[in-house]
C-alpha cells in the first residue's frame, strides 16, 4: 500500500505526538502547511516531515 500524500489533522496529530488542538495552532501559526478542500482540512505528509527535521535541528 502507498502512503498518503495528505492527511487530515487528527492523523497529523498521531505522526507528530501531540494533540489535534495543537496541529490546528501550528497550521494557523504558518509552521505547518495545510490545503482546503471543500470543508475538509489536509496536511501534506512533506510539511509533517519538514516540520519534524526543523523541530530535530532546533533540539540538536
Amino acid at each position: 500500500m502507498t502512503e498518503p500524500k495528505s492527511v487530515r489533522p487528527a492523523e497529523a496529530a498521531a505522526l507528530l505526538g501531540v494533540c489535534r488542538d495543537t496541529v490546528y495552532v501550528l497550521m494557523r501559526s504558518g509552521r505547518l502547511r495545510s490545503v482546503k478542500l471543500g470543508r475538509a482540512r489536509l496536511i501534506p505528509v512533506a510539511s509533517i516531515e519538514e516540520l519534524l527535521t526543523a523541530t530535530e535541528e532546533y533540539a540538536a
